[in-house]
């Protein structure tokens, strides 16, 4: 396998976020570069890239490495702040403010003082905000809703997004003086498609999490047929859909009793999601493409578990206890082994 690449951190919370950066394809070694050049200084960093890339990555990266490592880092996603909400959200407000305002709070800025705020999906914000927005960025001054008097306010901003800002900028839905101004340095993280290299060291990555979450014995290694089949992939979803797969696949894995590995039921899912792909072309419908993942039924995962067995029968002659036996072979116990040959009715000899 190909070496893992990723920054080295020094603090707990850095050494957290270098196992995280994982890739070692050019598209990848030129984001963690960006990374290190942009962390010494507190200009205003635009990470752009489709969802699922791994931007909130990228922005705790940045923070983690910087000057500002040991201050608040503040979220804000702003996709899930209603219109009406937004610049209480960001700015705080009195008590009496508005109705339903019954104590003065402090906004996502105030919180973020001294430490960088991490504003994804920035393209939400209405454009009705993006000048008191464009304001603190400038200047670093902002009111809360309902006060007269102006606060001062030191923050880092990160901004992500899965849009288009210049098209927005063209449609007359973002601000092209807010844009140029949260885009000081732009940091595009490519879609998993365009960096499929990367998708072995993804992968075992994302099975070593699991198998430290559940500690289970999941393995961690793939075959090269596991690898082919997961680079062959086209991943709509990005690095996150990756990561569902292999979690999906570890959990219909514990749910025989590890009868069935990993790697056999991630290539029943891989090949569903391939045909999903497929009927997707044939029909010429992008929209196929946003489908929700397929998921294997329980009949279809129950036929997979029985196949399997009759394969370890076959493989040692039918026997199931001892050295050599197709219990061994599986990794489980003879009990457990003849439980489930009796629950799915598989015959001890081939039908002659």
């Amino acid at each position: 396998m190909v070496a893992k690449e990723s920054f080295v951190g020094t603090s707990a919370e850095e050494g957290q976020l270098s196992d995280e950066l994982v890739g070692a394809s050019a598209a990848w070694r030129k984001v963690l570069k960006q990374i290190d050049l942009v962390t010494p200084s507190n200009a205003t960093v635009l990470i752009t890239g489709e969802s699922g890339t791994g931007k909130q990555l990228v922005a705790r990266a940045i923070h983690a490495k910087g000057s500002r490592r040991e201050r608040p880092f503040i979220e804000v996603n702003c996709a899930a702040i209603a219109p009406e909400l937004f610049e209480s959200e960001f700015f705080g407000h009195t008590r009496g403010a508005f109705t339903g305002a019954h104590k003065d709070r402090v906004g996502r800025f105030g919180l973020a003082d001294g430490g960088t705020i991490f504003l994804d999906e920035v393209g939400e914000i209405p454009l009705s905000l993006q000048g008191k927005l464009l304001r603190v960025l400038q200047e670093g001054q902002y009111e809360r809703v309902g006060e007269d008097s102006t606060r001062k306010v030191d923050v880092r901003v990160i901004a992500a997004t899965n849009r288009d800002l210049k098209e927005e900028v063209e449609a007359g839905r973002f601000r092209q003086d807010l844009f140029y101004r949260l885009s000081v340095f732009p940091i595009h993280v490519v879609p998993l498609r365009e960096r499929l290299e990367d998708v072995p060291l993804l992968a075992e990555h994302f099975m070593r999490k699991l198998n430290w979450r559940d500690r289970s014995n999941v393995p961690v290694r793939l075959s090269e047929e596991n690898v082919r089949a997961l680079q062959n992939y086209h991943y709509p979803g990005n690095v996150r859909e990756l990561e569902n797969i292999i979690e999906r696949a570890g959990i219909l894995t514990h749910c025989f009793l590890y009868q069935l590995t990993v790697q056999q039921i991630l290539e029943a899912m891989l090949l569903s999601e391939q045909r999903k792909q497929l009927d997707s072309i044939a029909t010429e419908t992008p929209a196929h493409h946003n489908r929700s993942q397929a998921i294997m039924t329980y009949a279809e995962i129950k036929n997979l578990e029985r196949e399997n067995l009759i394969a370890a029968l076959q493989t040692t002659n039918y026997k199931i206890y001892g050295a050599g036996g197709a219990a061994e072979l599986l990794g489980i116990k003879p009990t457990t082994l003849a439980s489930r040959i009796k629950a799915l009715q598989i015959p001890l000899r081939p039908s002659t």
